[in-house]
């Protein structure tokens, strides 16, 4: 009894703390947007892709392919793709990472 009151106490304190982590790429645009803010229109536009771009560049240097394919992997399970949809998207994360 006093088991699954702690185990449930614990998953009670735990839960908000799950549910603020972010993914590396969120993080990656939150630092880009903050670091373009006060652009406006297609300024903005240009100088967020432009920065994501090299974040990108930087981290596909960094990572094995078990980093990449966990990655994508990832990325997959939270876009929720199954079947062809899942295979396609998992090819094209793999190429470009």
């Amino acid at each position: 009894m006093k088991a699954s009151f702690l185990l449930a106490a614990v998953l009670l304190v735990a839960l908000p703390l799950a549910a603020n982590a972010t993914t590396p790429q969120q993080q990656r645009m939150a630092d880009c947007s903050a670091k373009n803010k006060g652009l406006k229109g297609d300024a903005y536009k240009t100088a967020q892709s432009s920065c994501l771009s090299g974040h990108a560049a930087e981290t596909k240097a960094a990572t094995t392919p078990q980093e990449r394919m966990k990655k994508c992997n990832a990325d997959a399970g939270t876009k929720k793709l199954a079947g062809d949809a899942r295979k396609t998207f998992m090819s094209s994360c793999l190429k470009a990472s």
